[in-house]
């Protein structure tokens, strides 16, 4: 039998649905870590996660927007700290939707976040490289916002 959204899974059991993340083991870790097994509760769960890992981004890039020697670094912090404020607005929006039952809504918000956390990104790519941990922040703000799409992919097909 397949896996059913509406099901509680025990939390000995793999969370069939981070097969369709981006990321299928850093998926699972926030499962075991969630300490629920509804998808609402999970849903909460990752978007305060997305929230918390944002909100430190921002404050990262702003810190190093302000000590950046470098004048192109200093322009890229200060264009991710801007991308980072949206996100955290995003992530608050889409707990709102989530709160109404409005799913398509958490969708998107949580595509709009990997977006501007993918632009983010982007900056990095050429010389100079970000030497401080922004990038791998932002990765991890993609990772749990491809779980909140699945998860409201499951929500939806249950609504």
């Amino acid at each position: 039998m397949g896996w059913c959204p509406c099901m509680q899974l025990p939390k000995t059991t793999s969370f069939p649905p981070c097969k369709k993340t981006r990321n299928p083991s850093f998926c699972f870790n926030v499962f075991k870590s969630a300490g629920t097994t509804g998808l609402k509760g999970l849903a909460t769960f990752t978007l305060n996660l997305a929230h918390d890992k944002a909100s430190q981004s921002r404050d990262l890039a702003q810190s190093l927007a302000s000590k950046a020697a470098d004048p192109k670094l200093k322009e890229r912090y200060a264009t991710c700290a801007e991308l980072y404020d949206d996100v955290v607005g995003d992530i608050e929006d889409g707990k709102k939707y989530l709160w109404e039952g409005d799913y398509n809504g958490v969708n998107i918000k949580a595509s709009a976040v990997m977006t501007e956390a993918g632009d983010c990104l982007d900056n990095f790519t050429q010389l100079p490289k970000d030497p401080w941990a922004l990038s791998g922040n932002g990765k991890t703000v993609e990772d749990i916002c491809s779980i909140i799409l699945v998860i409201g992919n499951l929500l939806l097909e249950r609504a």
